[in-house]
């Protein structure tokens, strides 16, 4: 039998342990840091300090990883309702948006910009900016430039489309120097499975934790030592 919470500990990260629809409801309610983090990050908690503090002082960490659902369920007899981040942005921009909803985009290139936003064009989401990220170097931002753009725009939707370990950071960046109310939804590369940029996942692959092998099946090179750094993650469960 195993035990249900609404939310759950782990490293001092409090994980949301709760149906698409709950959190999207307190997301719109007070706006926020929204974060996937994937099983490879997690895995560099203790030496990626940056990382790990955006993970903790987000507003919410949806459980993204089937893996680390696995352990969960192995290691602490939790029941555990995943919500990866592919399946989050998927509803999110399906659901009916209200008129005043404008989305500010923030992408790691122009050939990705596009796509972006002929997807959303064709879904009538308003997208007021697609902001190019310049090629952070650490984690330590200063880009004076966004946080203009961004209070001028004032969107009541950041999408943060650029890599995991990274994105979290700026996400908190951003939090932290905007004084109005806004849902930053940090997703990655999560909005490439929709414009077909990614690996074919769909909701059944996405259902049955399949995600990690066709990407690796689709771009060995890339993710397969990144999900041999996942298993790293064993470690901090102990």
């Amino acid at each position: 039998m195993f035990i249900k919470k609404k939310n759950i500990q782990f490293q001092n990260i409090n994980f949301c342990n709760m149906s698409y629809e709950n959190i999207e409801k307190k997301l719109n309610i007070k706006g926020g840091l929204l974060v996937a983090p994937a099983a490879s990050a997690l895995s560099q908690i203790k030496s990626n300090k940056e990382y790990y503090t955006a993970l903790k002082k987000s507003d919410f960490v949806i459980l993204d990883s089937g893996f680390f659902c696995i352990l969960l369920r192995v290691f602490r007899g939790l029941s555990v309702n995943r919500l990866s981040g592919y399946l989050f942005l998927k509803k999110f921009l399906n659901k009916k948006l209200k008129k005043k909803d404008k989305f500010f985009l923030i992408d790691p290139n122009k050939s990705d910009s596009k796509f972006n936003k002929l997807y959303l064009n064709k879904k009538k989401i308003k997208i007021i900016t697609s902001y190019i990220a310049p090629n952070y170097k650490n984690t330590k931002f200063k880009d004076k430039n966004l946080i203009r753009l961004i209070k001028q725009k004032k969107p009541n939707v950041i999408l943060v489309n650029i890599g995991g370990g990274t994105q979290e950071s700026l996400g908190l960046f951003i939090k932290k120097n905007i004084n109005f109310k806004c849902s930053i939804i940090c997703t990655g590369a999560a909005i490439a499975f929709l414009t077909k940029r990614q690996a074919p996942i769909n909701e059944l692959i996405d259902r049955l934790y399949l995600g990690w092998l066709f990407r690796t099946i689709h771009n060995p090179k890339k993710y397969f030592l990144r999900n041999l750094h996942s298993l790293l993650l064993i470690k901090l469960f102990f």
